[in-house]
């Protein structure tokens, strides 16, 4: 490691070491330029400031009634948001669901579905054809509405 890189992992140590004991630090600058940081000045330094850190702020804060109201008004907010989310999803699930099996269901021609042709056979008929393009049109768009729900749109 550095020598640079050490003195800055030193000056953070003191400084969380005195922000916490809320202790002075010194800065001791050297006739060659160099800082050193210390619970006391350096012997020689040219010039040395003392850092006193300001923990008058720190720690715990007592919360007002006030804010403590909005702070659960937040949660409770939050909390049924998320409850509200979960149930639209499970509901467009269910929806997919519904709309797959609707496809799947309406695969198997039904009556009417066929039209003989002049050979003898049958063919499926339009009706047949839209029905399969109406349900997996269905199927796209419960997906859809799914797949943007989870994305949060």
């Amino acid at each position: 490691m550095s020598a640079r890189l050490c003195r800055l992992f030193a000056l953070w140590m003191l400084l969380f070491a005195a922000y916490a004991g809320a202790e002075a630090v010194y800065k001791s600058t050297m006739p060659d330029g160099t800082v050193h940081y210390g619970p006391e000045p350096e012997k020689d330094a040219k010039k040395v400031e003392k850092l006193t850190p300001n923990t008058q702020d720190a720690g715990v804060h007592l919360s007002t009634p006030e804010q403590r109201r909005r702070l659960d008004q937040r949660q409770s907010e939050q909390h049924e948001e998320t409850a509200r989310r979960q149930a639209e999803l499970e509901q467009l699930k269910e929806a997919l669901k519904q709309a797959e099996a609707a496809r799947d269901a309406g695969r198997d021609p039904h009556d009417g579905d066929t039209t003989g042709n002049a050979r003898g056979g049958t063919r499926l008929n339009e009706e047949y054809w839209e029905r399969q393009k109406t349900l997996e049109t269905a199927v796209k768009d419960a997906r859809k509405r799914l797949e943007d729900a989870q994305q949060g749109h």
